[in-house]
Order: structure tokens, then sequence, then C-alpha cells
């Protein structure tokens, strides 16, 4: 009996340990599998922090670059620089021009201040132009008699200055404080050197002939001869004033720059109160009897120009009335034969 009990206990007692021993087991990997996923995770952090860092470094770029910035009213001191109206040589002579065609606020400020920065620089002002071009013109009824008349315009200004040629890149800088925007500049410095020379060889020629002729009426001879010599010694006087007039001109070219500045103004809307003049004409003109008894003389009139038209055809007429009697009488004698 006791012996039966044991053998009952004994397999029970080897199941209860293949359980312990599974579970153990069981529990041993899930601990391994932990701590190798765990492993794993310390492994791949770095590989994930670098992985992080290079889609930060590639996203970087698209991040840095700035967009356009929008531009503001005014234009940079720097747009109107160049060395074309700066540069200095000793051996060179230079003509200076420039031209520049920009947008302003106010175009008779503007040209106000361009005016007083050409005294402030020693220069003077050859023209100034200020015109205005109307775009449009709209009107409406207002009151009784009246209109309100909506012009559309914009102002240009054309100045020709003149400042010293050394002081044309600041004058420039200073007119740039004036624009809203810049729509065309150029400069220009001709070498004006070998010009130069020929008006100085010119006006030598024109003094050496002077010269010439001055010692031959000196030198007594015929009297034809002395007058002729007199007339071709005043020619060449004349022919010395201008090739003299022409030399101070060239200096004062190349003394002083010539600055054409075009100048614009966005367009502007101008409110004003007109008199209708057709309604003033509609409400002071003839009543209804009046305009009635003005129509029925004008169709009588029309009635007898008519009349005086027809008359005028009496060829016409009388050619018709010989055609009608001539054929009542032809029908006459041909009666028609019985059906």
């Amino acid at each position: 009996m006791r012996l039966h009990r044991t053998y009952r206990v004994v397999p029970l007692l080897a199941l209860s340990v293949l359980i312990a021993s599974c579970s153990k087991h069981e529990m041993a990997e899930r601990e391994a599998a932990a701590a190798a996923e765990s492993s794993a995770d310390a492994a791949g952090a770095p590989l994930l922090a670098e992985a992080a860092s290079d889609t930060a470094a590639a996203a970087a770029p698209q991040q840095n670059v700035a967009s356009p910035a929008l531009q503001g009213p005014g234009v940079d001191p720097s747009q109107m620089a160049s060395d074309v109206a700066s540069q200095i040589d000793p051996q060179r002579r230079f003509i200076r021009t420039a031209q520049a065609q920009f947008q302003v606020v106010d175009v008779y400020r503007t040209a106000l201040a361009i005016e007083d920065e050409v005294a402030a620089q020693g220069g003077f002002v050859v023209d100034n132009e200020i015109s205005s071009q109307v775009q449009r013109v709209l009107s409406r009824p207002l009151a009784p008699g009246k209109r309100m008349e909506l012009t559309e315009y914009s102002l240009q200004g054309q100045l020709t200055v003149r400042v010293p040629s050394e002081r044309t890149q600041a004058f420039l800088r200073a007119v740039a404080a004036q624009m809203e925007f810049l729509d065309r500049r150029s400069f220009s410095a001709r070498d004006a050197q070998f010009d130069l020379l020929r008006q100085q060889l010119a006006s030598q020629r024109a003094q050496d002939e002077q010269r010439e002729l001055g010692d031959a009426v000196q030198a007594g001879g015929k009297l034809a001869d002395k007058t002729d010599a007199i007339q071709s010694r005043g020619a060449a006087r004349a022919g010395r004033d201008e090739a003299l007039i022409a030399q101070k001109q060239f200096e004062d070219r190349v003394a002083f720059s010539t600055i054409t500045l075009s100048l614009r103004q966005d367009a502007q809307v101008r409110r004003a109160e007109r008199v209708d003049v057709d309604a003033v004409f509609r409400d002071n003109g003839p009543g209804f009897f009046s305009r009635l008894g003005e129509s029925l003389a004008v169709g009588w009139r029309a009635a007898l120009d008519i009349v005086i038209a027809l008359a005028a055809l009496w060829p016409l007429w009388l050619a018709l009335v010989a055609a009608v009697l001539g054929w009542r009488r032809w029908r006459k004698t041909h009666p028609r034969p019985a059906a």
C-alpha cells in the first residue's frame, strides 16, 4: 500500500521539477533577450545619433538659404558710383558726361533739391523742364449743372546740370538720396587730349598767319597788294578768334562734366468740379411749343425744297406726258382684236 503511494508521488514530484526547470529556462531566455535588446539599443544609439546628425546636416543648407530680401524705396549711393566719373590721369584730359533716369516722390521738390546740390558742388544748371502728361479723364454728373472730373496724370522732369569734373562722383552720390528707384544710369569719360592738341595747333597757326600778314603789310608795295593783305589779315584774325573760342569751349567741357537727369513720379489723380455745359444748354433751351413751331417750319421748308427740286426736272415730266399721250393715241388707232 505504501509502495503504491510512493509510485504515485514520484511521478508528481518529477513533473513538478520538470515544470520548474522549464519555467526557469524560459525566464533565462527572456532575460537574455532583454539583455540582447538593451545591448542592441546601446550599440544602435550612436548610429541613430549619426543618422539624425546627417539628416540635420542635409536639411541645414535648405534652412540656411535665405529668401531674397525685398528692396524698399531708396537707392544706395554705391549704385551711382563709377571709376568713369572719378578716374584721374595727369597725361590725359577727359570729357565726362553722365545720364540717369529714376523715380522720385515729388518731381518739383526733387528738382529744387538737385539745384541746391549743384550750387553746393560749385556747378550750375543749364536746363530745368517739368511737364505733366494726362493719362485719362473720367467724369460723371455731380449736381444740376455740375460734373465731377477725375484726371489721371504723371509728372516728368528733365534737368541738365554741369558740375566741376572732379566733383562728379560726389554730386551723383548726393543725388542718390533723392531717388526712389533707379531705372537707368550711364557714365562716359572720353579721352580728349588729341582734340585739345588739335585746337592748340589751330590757334597757333592762326597767330602765325596773322603775324606773317602783318609783316607783309609793313613791307610796303602796291596799294592793291596792301588791300589784299589787309583783307587776308582780317580773315586770319577771324580764324584766330574762332580757334581761341573753340579751345576755350573745349577746356570748359573738360573742366565741367555734363549730367542729364530724367525724373518721373507715380501717377496722380486730380479731382475738379466742372460746369456741365450740355445740361446748362438743355435746361435753358426753348420750350415745347417753340420747338414744335421750329419743327413745323423746318418741315415746310423741306417740302418747298422738294417742290423746287421736282420743278427743276420739268423736261423729264414733259417727256413723260408726251409718252403717255402718244401711247393712248396708239391704243385708239390700234384697238385690240375681239376675243
